[in-house]
């Protein structure tokens, strides 16, 4: 990489940063430092506003670089991460976005506990909340260290680990400073950066072949070294029963686990009411579908384009086929073009990374205060004092990710989201569809569906591939595997819903006929909500 893409680049993560500081000073100057100020934005948030930050959350590293880059490596398997993203929405709009609005304040537990006896179902529901987004977390750090990398021309481990550093405490300030509302104006300036680069990324490649899909698809399939065979099923999850198990638990937790990501539910605190809610997701959607099209078309153009070869020549996992992209498209190495380019679109690819984990990290520091913080050690900690626990919580989830993120860095994003979106499903989800729809459903249950998905999703995935027992796990030179699958979502998503019914029926608490029947007019109505 020449100085030229170095100093370019570097100069536009430098203004993006600039601007995300100052939005965050300036927000926090006009702030009166109450809980739903912090949490929650004011709940001043329009529905187009909310639908572009939505999309800018969700919009992450594991989306711009890992899926494209599977595609460019997997063809149609890496395809399929696409889809799942994508479906995942239309659980989302259809059973939890306007529920959710109407029963809660400012994060999962508040619905659960709606119905339930508080204290316990607030410390599972936290500590749920907060796994899911450490996991998640570990993801954007991993991209940012790997496109900081490439910028600088460099794989040494030195240059990642430093940006991981420097993105966990960009990530600290910004929600310390400016709490939701900073947060949000940040995600809306990258959602658009995103969606503008994308969309020129896709003409370039498009107007490469002339307009012609299959040409493009033909040329991929050449370079990729595979044939026809690039094109087809099975590539990544079609060589034996193993593989084709893991694709339909991949499937599983990309379409259920979007519904149970913290940082994607808070986000409908920060409109006014439940229709907002709703129509902020269609916003979302609109963004969210348009973008998931392009990222197809990306995975291919970089097969095509780049070569399978060369993406994975520059990083393993695929991480960089976008960036690498944009310089031949702009008409290589050395050209001015290429250099523009590429500097751009690292430079989106970083803001999203900021824009991304500045979300996760509000969501779980709100978790820690609001739920685990309030739950045991002051019941009634009055709401100055929640938000200062939430920003001593948000640096210390900082250092959890940054630590993490130091021992994942050469696994692909998009597949460490997939752990994550099957820990939200197999321990959000289930709890959480239960409280909204299940009359009968008793604190036992929900104590015992958070539990009984979380700790056997992360059980599994610590006693599967890719922790130890095979040259790309987290531990190489160790083995013990157990279970066969990468993803757990199979045995860990059942495993939550089973917990939560077993736990109703032998509950020796009967269910609190009263509050469900207030809770259910509230979700369906919005009477009485916040």
């Amino acid at each position: 990489m020449t100085g030229n893409h170095q100093t370019l680049a570097l100069l536009l993560f430098s203004v993006f940063v600039a601007v995300t500081l100052a939005i965050t000073t300036w927000v926090s100057r006009n702030r009166h430092g109450s809980a739903e100020e912090f949490y929650a934005g004011g709940r001043l948030f329009s529905p187009m506003e909310n639908g572009f930050a939505i999309a800018g959350d969700y919009m992450s590293a594991a989306s711009f670089l890992g899926i494209s880059g599977l595609i460019a490596l997997f063809g149609y398997d890496g395809l399929l991460y696409s889809v799942g993203f994508l479906v995942a929405w239309l659980v989302v709009l259809l059973l939890v976005a306007e529920l959710v609005r109407n029963c809660g304040r400012f994060t999962l537990a508040d619905v659960i506990a709606a119905r339930m006896r508080e204290r316990p179902v607030r410390i599972a529901a936290g500590s749920s909340s907060v796994t899911v987004s450490v996991l998640y977390l570990v993801a954007q750090m991993v991209g940012a260290g790997s496109l900081v990398a490439l910028l600088l021309g460099r794989t040494a481990g030195a240059v990642q680990a430093w940006t991981v550093v420097g993105v966990g405490g960009l990530m600290v300030i910004y929600v310390s400073l400016g709490g939701m509302r900073a947060t949000t104006w940040i995600q809306i300036v990258k959602a658009v950066l995103l969606m503008g680069g994308t969309i020129t990324l896709t003409v370039l490649v498009l107007l490469r072949f002339h307009g012609d899909f299959d040409q493009l698809l033909r040329t991929a399939a050449e370079r990729s070294g595979h044939g026809a065979a690039f094109l087809a099923p099975g590539l990544k999850y079609g060589g034996d029963w193993t593989a084709r198990l893991d694709f339909i638990s991949l499937g599983l937790a990309l379409v259920l686990g979007t519904a149970g990501l913290p940082h994607i539910l808070s986000r409908f605190y920060t409109v006014p009411t439940a229709r907002a809610a709703r129509r902020s997701v269609i916003w979302s959607i609109g963004l969210i579908g348009s973008f998931y099209l392009m990222t197809i078309v990306l995975g291919f153009g970089a097969a095509a384009i780049v070569g399978s070869d060369a993406v994975r020549g520059s990083n393993a996992a695929g991480n960089t086929a976008v960036p690498l992209l944009a310089l031949d498209l702009g008409g290589g190495p050395d050209s001015t073009g290429g250099t523009v380019l590429f500097a751009v679109v690292a430079a989106v690819a970083f803001a999203t990374i900021l824009a991304v984990v500045a979300g996760i990290t509000l969501a779980s520091s709100a978790s820690v205060a609001h739920d685990l913080y309030a739950s045991l050690r002051r019941p009634h900690a009055k709401p100055r004092s929640e938000v200062a626990v939430a920003r001593v919580a948000a640096a210390g989830i900082g250092v959890v990710a940054i630590a993490l993120g130091l021992l994942a860095r050469d696994l692909n994003v998009a597949f460490l989201v997939g752990l994550a979106f099957a820990v939200a499903a197999s321990a959000n989800l289930p709890v959480l569809l239960y409280s909204l729809f299940w009359r009968n459903f008793t604190t036992r249950g929900a104590v015992w569906s958070v539990y009984g998905g979380l700790v056997p999703a992360l059980v599994l995935v610590v006693l599967s591939p890719v922790v130890s027992g095979s040259e790309t796990s987290l531990f190489p030179g160790l083995d013990f595997q157990f279970f066969p699958l990468e993803n757990p979502g199979l045995v860990s998503i059942p495993l939550g819903f089973l917990a939560g019914w077993f736990g109703t029926v032998t509950s020796p608490e009967p269910p609190d006929e009263a509050r469900h029947a207030e809770t259910e007019v509230r979700a369906l109505t919005g009477a009485g909500a916040v």
